[in-house]
């Protein structure tokens, strides 16, 4: 009997989807699951705070002794700082059909610290719709991504003030505040860290040309770079400027967008 090609064979390829998929619908039942489970705890700890107890002596008292029992019957995710974090996450969504079980437990832990209940649910939905890893969830929330971007969640006819964000912030390239950066070195840089680039760009955007070469009949000119924007249905040409905007550099500007 000939072996199965373990990569390519139908055979195994229709197994690992069935597995793949079973797995995808596992771990949302059991993410389900839990969050329930802290959704209910929280509302218990926030009923029984409320219930004639000072806040200051139940912060420190009753959920210090309250950790140490609940850990010695069910071990671990019980300590008095995921306590706090639940207590949180019941008191950011009380509403509990707001919950997405596509997310996990630490996504909801870094939305439950944002402060307005609207930007809350537009995390939510940014996240499910993105299939956003944690880090990636944090560092937007941290650099009020959404905040930056006006009515994001209206993207069937969006203008480009809903896409564009105002300002865009490139921390991840590493330099620090203040250091000084040609126009060519922060281009090099932007383009190793093309990732986080197009992450911080926002919905949309693909990637089309680095220098990307135009001729006039006098000159020849290199836009540096060009990415392309489903959502708007054009081009989005950057001109890296590390000094003072000046005419001229806005009089080209406009000369590419006219090309």
């Amino acid at each position: 009997m000939n072996e199965l090609e373990p990569v390519n064979h139908p055979l195994f390829s229709a197994i690992k989807n069935i597995v793949v998929q079973a797995r995808k619908v596992a771990y949302r039942s059991n993410n389900a699951i839990l969050l329930n489970m802290y959704w209910e705890i929280g509302k218990v700890i926030v009923e029984d705070e409320q219930g004639g107890k000072a806040k200051a002596a139940y912060g420190r008292a009753i959920l210090k002794n309250l950790s140490k029992q609940l850990t010695l019957e069910f071990g671990k995710g019980f300590d008095e700082s995921n306590l706090r974090n639940i207590r949180q996450f019941y008191l950011a969504f009380r509403k509990r059909d707001a919950l997405r079980n596509e997310l996990s437990w630490t996504h909801y832990r870094f939305i439950s610290r944002v402060e307005n209940d609207r930007l809350k649910l537009q995390y939510i939905e940014y996240a499910v719709e993105g299939n956003l890893d944690t880090r990636t969830l944090q560092r937007n929330i941290n650099t009020q991504y959404i905040s930056r971007i006006l009515n994001t969640h209206k993207l069937k006819n969006p203008s480009a003030d809903e896409i564009v964000k105002d300002p865009y912030l490139v921390e991840f390239i590493g330099s620090a505040l203040g250091t000084d950066y040609t126009e060519k070195k922060l281009e090099e840089a932007l383009i190793v860290h093309l990732q986080s680039f197009l992450m911080e760009l926002g919905k949309g955007f693909a990637f089309v040309a680095r220098q990307q070469h135009i001729v006039t009949d006098t000159a020849d000119f290199f836009i540096n770079p060009v990415f392309y924007n489903y959502y708007l249905k054009c081009f989005v040409l950057i001109d890296l400027k590390t000094n003072k905007l000046t005419p001229e550099a806005i009089g080209n500007m406009d000369m590419y967008v006219r090309m």
